[in-house]
């Protein structure tokens, strides 16, 4: 009916589902309302041996003929011999097989089976009952901060679809977007620890590390709606800003953002774009439609590894 080529066997097979296809030249020769299957219910008795053709296909549709083969008394085969076309029920009659060589043929009963509206393969999807959509994609090898938008340094634990997130005030169209806060340090000393907890003294700030750029001197953090990890002692959000020396409380590394303002070119040619030491993330907070959310154990990212991510949604 169809074919799956290599591209789509990675993105859409799975143990459990496989995709769907359709194919224009099986659609184009599909005959609307032909019998190709006739299957036997009650095999009946006392017929006459031997394969009897011209047996007629009644119903609403036309041109259906087929073949009964009779062993030891009973129908052991009927072969459809001319589809036909235009049938939405069908039937054979046991006189008809009798008036071409059945004999006596008695007590039978034979199930014709219709094809699906517009013929078999027109219509792939609905005859083979693809009503799960399958979403894919990958994530690739190094993607980290320092050389990409999805971190190799943290792990993950929610995969979502979400409809019409925003970039700068409009519809995001780039392929990875980077959904961390930044800054720049014109001076550190330590290395600060994923997930460990940093704070602003003189500004009250507090965050989360997501990911340490050594090379570039770069701290990606995030603050979340929690105490002590976005949240100050006085219960806001509030950001970090200016030259305020930044904290790791699990590290002690400490960090003086700069007041540089700058694109750094990481290398996989993504680029962070900082003002006065801080870059806000490229994806807008709080923007687009959460339309499925996924919670998974935590997945450890590694520079060598690619993560296969597929959902799986019923329509």
């Amino acid at each position: 009916m169809y074919t799956l080529t290599a591209s789509q066997q990675a993105d859409f097979l799975s143990v459990d589902f496989m995709a769907v296809g359709t194919n224009a030249t099986v659609s184009a020769a599909a005959v609307d309302g032909a019998v190709n299957i006739v299957k036997i219910k009650t095999a009946g008795s006392a017929g006459t041996d031997g394969t009897h053709t011209g047996v007629a296909i009644r119903g609403d549709g036309s041109g259906g003929v087929c073949s009964v083969t009779i062993a030891s008394g009973a129908v052991t085969d009927v072969t459809v011999t001319t589809p036909g076309t235009g049938y939405t029920f069908a039937y054979i009659k046991l006189a008809d097989i009798n008036s071409a060589g059945g004999g006596s043929l008695i007590s039978i009963e034979l199930d014709v089976i219709i094809e699906p509206k517009g013929g078999h393969g027109f219509n792939a999807v609905q005859e083979l009952g693809g009503f799960f959509v399958m979403l894919n994609t990958s994530l690739e090898g190094t993607e980290s901060a320092n050389s990409g938008d999805v971190t190799v340094a943290n792990d993950f634990r929610q995969v979502s679809l979400i409809r019409d997130p925003k970039s700068g005030g409009v519809a995001a169209t780039a392929n990875t977007l980077r959904a961390t806060s930044a800054v720049v340090g014109s001076g550190s000393t330590g290395t600060f620890s994923v997930d460990e907890k940093i704070t602003q003294a003189s500004t009250g700030a507090v965050g989360k590390v997501v990911e340490w750029d050594p090379s570039n001197k770069i701290l990606y953090y995030i603050q979340t709606r929690f105490n002590n990890f976005g949240l100050d002692t006085n219960g806001n959000l509030t950001a970090f800003s200016g030259t305020n020396t930044i904290t790791g409380a699990d590290s002690s590394a400490t960090g003086t953002p700069s007041t540089t303002t700058e694109t750094v070119t990481l290398p996989k040619s993504n680029t962070v774009s900082l003002t006065t030491g801080y870059a806000n993330p490229e994806l807008q907070p709080d923007s687009g439609n959460i339309i499925y959310l996924e919670n998974r154990k935590p997945i450890s990212r590694s520079s060598d590894q690619t993560e296969d991510i597929k959902l799986i949604i019923e329509c």
